[in-house]
This record gives structure tokens, sequence and C-alpha cells, in this order.
């Protein structure tokens, strides 16, 4: 019992990091608020390292899907017609941290439910892991998350099945 309110404490720690790291990344890009693309990327930067051996099974590299989310921007504006910015702007574009209450995109928010969901399904079993993210964002069907996959050619059920690969092959410290 004590082991599994330990557990969840770590959890929450996970979450708030998982949170503040996305919002960072949402920031930078310009945005006020964070997508599911962005919680993918502060998965990538937890210390578990599950996300990015996820990603390296499915033969793509972080500096990928970085780069992917800027390619599928430009291409959503061009889209809609807008032209792009140019870059000293797009340099410019960083947002300060928000304040006060934490607020994120439609597509966040179905991802830290989602994220909840499988922790109570596996009853605390495991610590919330980088490829636990991964593993709640396959599930999307709409989104930029979903076609920054798309663009660098990786299938949700890929995606899902890399993901449990490493929760599977994961030992605690």
């Amino acid at each position: 019992m004590f082991d599994r309110i330990k557990q969840r404490l770590r959890d929450m720690g996970t979450i708030k990091r998982l949170c503040e790291d996305a919002e960072k990344h949402a920031n930078a890009d310009g945005q006020a608020q964070a997508g599911a693309e962005h919680f993918i990327l502060a998965a990538l930067d937890l210390p578990d390292g599950t996300a990015r051996q996820a990603m390296q099974r499915l033969n793509v590299a972080p500096e990928q899907y970085r780069t992917a989310i800027a390619r599928q921007h430009q291409e959503a504006m061009q889209f809609a017609g807008v032209a792009a910015l140019p870059e000293e702007v797009q340099q410019d574009a960083a947002l300060p941290p928000a304040g006060g209450l934490y607020r994120a995109q439609a597509s966040a928010q179905t991802l830290i439910q989602q994220l909840s969901e499988r922790q109570k399904e596996e009853n605390g079993a495991l610590p919330l892991l980088g490829a636990h993210v991964l593993l709640a964002a396959s599930a999307a069907q709409y989104g930029t998350a979903v076609r920054v996959w798309r663009l660098l050619g990786v299938e949700p059920a890929a995606l899902a099945e890399a993901a449990r690969g490493e929760i599977r092959a994961f030992r605690p410290a």
C-alpha cells in the first residue's frame, strides 16, 4: 500500500515535469498553450529514456520529430494561404511562460486523460514513463502530433507497439 502511494506521488511529479516542459516547448514555438506534440517532446526529455528508445525502434531521431513539427506548421500555414514568416520574426516568436492555472490545447488534455486511464489500468505496477506518453499519443486521430507522425511515415499501430515494447522492457532502477 505504501509503495503504491509513493509511486503515485512520483507519477504526479512526472506529470508536473511533463506539463512544465511541454509548456516550455510550446512557448519556444510561439504558442501559448501546449499541444500533444509538445508533450511528446517533453517525454523525450524524461530521464527514463523510454520515449527515445521507442522512437529508435521506429528509426526516428528526436531531432527528426522536432523538424517535422516545424515542417507541419509551415505546411499548415501554406494550406491556409499564409506566407511563411521571415526568419527574424520566427526567432522572436518565443513566448514567456504563462502564469497562473495551467492550460493546454485539447490534444494535450486528451493525452493527459489517456495517461491517467492507462495508469489506473496498470494499477501502479510501473512508473509513468515517456513511452506511456507515446502510447497515449498513438490513440489520437487528429491534431498536429498525428500529422507529424504521418509526415515521418509512422503509423499509429507501429508507434503503439514500439511504446509497448519499451514499457515491457523497462526495469526500474
